[in-house]
């Protein structure tokens, strides 16, 4: 099951992120989304776990939870992300 984290510290690193997740079971993967430019945080990542139960129990126990100083979000993760409708040009006949 692939897990949303959101509202990570900047300072998260996804060593850290595995380790959290490590104690409800197998991580396969755990990756901090970082700006393509300033290689900085962007505060949000994603946990890939093979196991259905224990990504549930992973996302019930971690969801609000105080992390860092901030109060994280857990959920599980859309699958197919979010796809751009792309705009049609017509070209116009005078």
């Amino acid at each position: 099951m692939n897990i949303y984290v959101g509202n990570l510290s900047f300072s998260t690193t996804e060593e850290a992120l595995k380790k959290l997740f490590d104690e409800f079971g197998n991580v396969e993967t755990a990756k901090v989304i970082k700006d393509n430019y300033t290689g900085r945080s962007k505060g949000f990542g994603f946990v890939e776990m093979p196991d259905n139960s224990e990504a549930d129990k992973a996302i019930k126990a971690l969801n609000g939870k105080l992390i860092e100083g901030k109060n994280i979000k857990v959920n599980q993760a859309e699958t197919g992300g979010k796809k751009r409708q792309k705009k049609t040009f017509r070209r116009r006949s005078y």
